[in-house]
C-alpha cells in the first residue's frame, strides 16, 4: 500500500519536499465505504463504537423520520465489511433535523444535535442512553441551558472517561463564525459546566467544527474553513502531551485526506489505526460519502526503507524520552514517552520495505529469469532488451541485473521532466567501463555515466551560460560496488558516491525541459560505447532532492 507521511514539522504536508523520517503517522490510500453504507444523498459526521463493529452517522438519505436522521451499520467482526445499515429510529430521531451522532467508549451513550423542539437554541446538544447494547434507546434528555446557548450547538464528541465533551458551536464569545468549544464534569452522574472556548490557537476567525477526540484525549480532530488549505473545507488536528496540557498549534492532515472538495467529520478508531471522515470527492456515492484510511505509526526510524536493527538502535537511544521520531504506541501519534510498547510497535513491522511517497519509480531488479524488469512504484512491467543476465544472489541488496555492454539494457516509459522541479537518481552499480550510461533518459541527456576515466558524471543540460556536464573526481568503474546518484533541489546539481557528496554546481542553474523515457544500462541515443557492462541493482528516482542524512542512509 502506497503510504503517505504526516510530518511532526507539518513541511511535507504543505508541500516541502521533506523525505528523512520524522513522522508520528502515515495514512494509506482513503477508500470509499461503498454502497452498502453510502446513499445518492449526504452522509457524514461518522463516530465509530469501540469494538468496531458499529458505525454511526447522520444520512439525508429517503426513509427516515426527517430530512437527516442518525443511522448505524453494523459488521460480524472487524476483519468483515459492512453488512446493514438501520436507521436508529425514535426516540433518537424526529421529524425534525437530527445528526452528529457520537457513540461513548461502553456503547450505552449516544450524543447527538438536534432542533427538535425543547430546546436552547437553534440547535441543541442531547444524549440518549441504553442499559446493554441490545436494548433500545430511551427517550433523549437536552443537556441544558448550561451546555445548550441559544445560538447554534452541534456536532458532539465525547471523551473516552465521558468526562469531556467538545461540539460547535456560533454562540458569542468565539472567534469566527462557528468555533469549538469545551464543557467538561466531574464523574459521569455530574452535571456538565459552562462550556469554554478552545482559543485562538485552535480558533480562528473563520469557521472551525466537526470536533473529535482521540481515545486517549491528547489529539483533537476537526474541520476548518480557514485559509491555506487543499479545499473547501480541510481536516486538522491539534496534539497536547498530556491531558492537562494546552493544546498546540493546528495541523493540516494533507493531501491525502483532504482534496480540493469537502472534507468534514473527521473521527479516529478505538486502537488508532482507522481513520474516517466525510468527503465530496469524485469517487463516491452521493453528495458526500464517509470513507477511511489506514493510520500506521512510521517505523523506518533512520529514513533508509527498510525496517532494521538500525531502526531499533535508534528506539534504544532515545529510551526514556519524549522524542517524537520513536514515540509511536500507544496510539500512532505516542503517549510523550519511549518505553516497551514504542519497542513493541517496532519489532511487529521488522524487516519490512517502506516505500516512500517521494518515490517515483523503483527497479528491485530481483527477477530471476525472463526479459522483464518490474517497475514497483508504478507496477509496470518494462521490458529489458538483448539478453539479460540475472544474478539473484549477486546484488547489493538481494539480486541484480548484469548487462553484457553489447546492446542489452532496460527500456521504461517511466520517469520525470528535469525542468519540474527537485529530484534525485540512485542506483547501486559494479563494473562497467568509461564512457558507459548507467541512466538516460530519451530525448533527453545521460543522467548517469562514466566519464572518459571511469569517472561519475552527468550530462543533465544546465541551461545557464554557464552551461556544461557536471563532473566528479571519484571512479566508479573499479570493479567495486558503488551507491551512485544525482540530486538536483532546483538551483543546483549535485553527484554522490557512497553516500558522499563528490561535486556540485558552484553557481546557480536551471535544467532542460525533457519528458521523454528511461534507458537503464544505456545512453540516450543508444550509442554503442554507452551501453553498461556489468551489474546494477536498485535503481531509485524520487521526486524531491533528499537530503544528506537520507543518501548516507541509502548507500550503508
Amino acid at each position: 500500500m502506497k503510504r503517505i507521511r504526516i510530518s511532526a514539522v507539518v513541511a511535507l504536508m504543505l508541500g516541502v519536499g521533506v523525505e528523512i523520517a520524522k513522522a508520528d503517522f502515515v495514512f494509506g490510500t482513503p477508500t470509499n465505504l461503498g454502497p452498502t453504507i453510502n446513499s445518492p444523498a449526504l452522509d457524514s459526521q461518522p463516530s465509530m463504537s469501540a469494538d468496531g463493529l458499529s458505525l454511526f452517522f447522520y444520512s439525508e438519505r429517503p426513509g427516515g423520520y426527517g430530512d437527516r436522521d442518525v443511522w448505524v451499520a453494523g459488521r460480524a467482526t472487524t476483519n468483515e465489511g459492512w453488512t446493514t445499515v438501520e436507521n436508529v429510529g425514535p426516540p433518537v430521531n424526529t421529524s425534525h433535523r437530527d445528526s452528529g451522532p457520537a457513540i461513548s467508549a461502553d456503547g450505552l451513550t449516544l450524543f447527538f444535535d438536534s432542533d427538535r423542539p425543547g430546546g436552547s437554541g437553534e440547535s441543541d446538544i442531547w444524549v440518549t442512553t441504553r442499559t446493554t447494547k441490545s436494548d433500545p434507546w430511551a427517550t433523549p434528555v437536552n443537556l441544558g441551558p448550561t451546555v445548550n446557548a441559544s445560538s447554534y450547538d452541534a456536532y458532539p464528541s465525547v471523551s473516552a472517561d465521558g468526562l469531556t465533551l467538545f461540539m460547535q458551536s456560533n454562540r458569542p464569545g468565539g472567534y469566527g463564525r462557528y468555533d469549538i468549544w469545551m464543557t467538561t464534569r466531574q464523574a459521569t452522574g455530574d452535571p456538565w459546566t459552562t462550556p469554554v472556548n478552545l482559543g485562538s490557537t485552535v480558533n480562528s476567525s473563520a469557521i472551525e467544527g466537526d470536533p473529535s477526540i482521540s481515545p486517549d484525549g491528547l489529539v483533537l480532530l476537526f474541520t476548518s474553513l480557514r485559509s491555506g488549505g487543499y479545499g473547501i473545507s480541510d481536516m486538522y488536528l491539534v496534539r497536547r502531551a498530556t491531558i492537562q496540557d494546552s493544546w498546540g498549534s493546528p495541523t493540516n492532515l494533507g493531501p491525502v485526506v483532504n482534496s480540493p472538495s469537502i472534507e468534514a467529520g473527521p473521527s479516529i478508531s478505538a486502537d488508532g489505526l482507522t481513520f474516517y471522515f466525510e468527503s465530496e470527492r469524485p469517487g463516491g456515492e452521493g453528495s458526500g460519502d464517509l470513507w477511511e484510511v489506514a493510520v500506521e505509526p512510521v517505523v523506518d526510524l533512520n529514513g533508509d526503507e527498510t525496517v532494521d536493527a538500525a531502526d531499533m538502535c535508534i528506539m534504544v537511544d532515545h529510551w526514556d524520552t519524549d522524542g517524537p521520531l520513536c514515540d509511536i504506541a500507544p496510539m500512532p501519534w505516542g503517549d510523550g514517552v519511549v518505553d516497551v510498547q514504542d519497542l513493541v510497535v517496532l519489532a511487529e513491522h521488522l524487516f519490512e520495505e517502506v516505500l516512500p511517497p517521494e518515490l517515483a519509480a523503483y527497479w528491485k531488479l530481483d527477477e530471476t529469469e525472463g526479459n522483464v524488469a518490474r517497475e514497483s512504484v508504478s507496477g509496470s512491467d518494462d521490458v529489458i532488451m538483448g539478453s539479460p543476465l540475472w544474478q539473484p544472489t549477486g546484488g547489493k541488496v538481494d539480486g541484480a541485473l548484469e548487462l553484457d555492454g553489447v546492446g542489452c539494457y532496460v527500456t521504461s516509459g517511466s520517469g520525470l521532466n528535469p525542468e519540474d522541479g527537485p529530484f534525485s537518481i540512485f542506483a547501486w552499480v559494479k563494473g562497467g567501463a568509461a564512457g558507459q550510461a548507467i541512466i538516460s533518459q530519451v530525448t533527453g541527456a545521460n543522467w548517469l555515466m562514466a566519464d572518459a576515466q571511469g569517472k561519475l558524471m552527468t550530462q543533465i543540460r544546465n541551461l545557464s551560460r554557464y552551461s556544461g556536464p557536471l563532473l566528479s573526481q571519484t571512479i566508479i568503474t573499479d570493479g567495486q560496488w558503488h551507491h551512485i546518484g544525482l540530486v538536483w533541489d532546483g538551483s543546483y546539481r549535485s553527484l554522490y558516491v557512497d553516500g558522499i557528496e563528490v561535486a556540485k554546481d558552484t553557481v546557480e542553474c536551471r535544467l532542460e525541459s525533457s519528458d521523454g523515457g528511461l534507458h537503464i544500462g544505456a545512453g540516450k541515443t543508444l550509442e554503442p560505447s554507452s551501453f553498461f557492462s556489468g551489474l546494477i541493482d536498485d535503481v531509485r528516482i524520487y521526486s524531491v532532492a533528499l537530503s544528506a542524512q537520507r543518501i548516507e542512509a541509502l548507500a550503508h
